[in-house]
């Protein structure tokens, strides 16, 4: 199966196991897509203190944190809990289809 128009395909639950999370391009826009719990969140995969990626950085409960310098995000909303950012990230949509999983920058 195709993306739908204007959704990035993701993968499958089964490559995205809980504390898992796979990273995808909507055009230019990284989207990290995080299995918490059985629940997916997406997020822009940028740390608006410095531009590092956050993919890859220990996942705390909710949060992620940037591998550079410390700060951190909540993946369910895109709000900093930790300095040194005070920009939150964006947060993009997650839909499932057919067993497959679908994202997209719908800023």
């Amino acid at each position: 199966m195709s993306a739908p128009a204007g959704w990035v395909k993701v993968g499958t639950r089964s490559e995205i196991l809980p504390g898992e999370y796979k990273v995808v391009w909507d055009g230019d826009t990284a989207i990290a897509v995080y299995n918490i719990d059985g629940t997916l969140y997406a997020v822009e995969d940028v740390c608006t203190h410095d531009g590092a990626e956050l993919a890859g950085g220990d996942v705390h409960g909710f949060e992620v944190e940037c591998v550079r310098h410390g700060a951190r995000f909540d993946l369910r909303t895109g709000a900093v809990t930790c300095p040194p950012a005070y920009e939150p990230i964006a947060c993009f949509p997650v839909y499932e289809e057919g067993g497959l999983i679908f994202t997209r920058d719908d800023r």
